[in-house]
């Protein structure tokens, strides 16, 4: 058994695809730009969201400005609506009750800014004592840079041997692979198994349950 288990947020932890395309949906509106599917936004999601919101935009639209002023509209409608449709997958509060009862450290790592990262954590899990619960920071690099990875694992005084990282996307994966810890796929959430099963995880669960199987044995 693993002495640190580290998850991403959205699409891992949980669903959280309705808000973000609402949110996104009503800064584009605002500004006179098209609006998209919620489901578009599982390709959109997943590199912060500055990248959410370039995607986003009509091509010919793409400029900093754009996004800054995306940005704006987009944090202020998120912080209040951030909960309204978003729930943890079914069985993933069991996966963490179990993981933290058998003594596992657990951790977040996300690209979703730090206040919505931390409000969603605190609200959706109380119970659960996550030893750090890390959005993207400030001069901090975001996923698939390690950086947030190593600081959690010397948090936690542990060796990439002992950690294992959880995420539902190639950037997840990729951020394990560059951690090099043991890179676990969450095939429930946002992205297609097609996308996991490129990277040779250790192994992708495609439940909560065959997560926690595969975790505690």
């Amino acid at each position: 058994m693993k002495k640190l288990v580290i998850f991403d947020l959205d699409g891992t932890l949980i669903n959280t695809i309705a808000d973000l395309a609402g949110a996104t949906n009503y800064a584009l509106k605002a500004c006179g730009y098209p609006l998209h599917d919620t489901d578009a936004y599982r390709f959109f999601v997943g590199n912060g969201i500055n990248k959410l919101f370039e995607r986003a935009l009509p091509e010919s639209e793409r400029s900093e400005e754009n996004i800054r002023k995306i940005r704006s509209l987009f944090i202020p409608y998120y912080n209040m609506h951030n909960a309204d449709l978003s729930r943890p997958y079914p069985g993933i509060t069991h996966v963490l009750e179990s993981l933290q009862a058998e003594g596992v450290s657990l951790a977040v790592a996300s690209n979703k800014y730090q206040e919505a990262t931390e409000k969603l954590i605190k609200h959706y899990f109380p119970q659960i004592g996550f030893i750090r619960i890390f959005g993207q920071r400030e001069n901090v690099p975001v996923k698939p840079a390690p950086d947030v990875v190593f600081e959690i694992m010397q948090a936690a005084g542990a060796q990439p041997e002992e950690t294992a990282y959880i995420g539902d996307s190639g950037v997840d994966m990729q951020t394990g692979i560059n951690a090099k810890v043991e890179t676990i796929g969450a095939a429930w959430g946002f992205r297609p198994r097609t996308e996991l099963e490129a990277y040779h995880p250790a192994f992708i669960a495609d439940t909560p349950e065959a997560l926690l199987d595969y975790l505690i044995g």
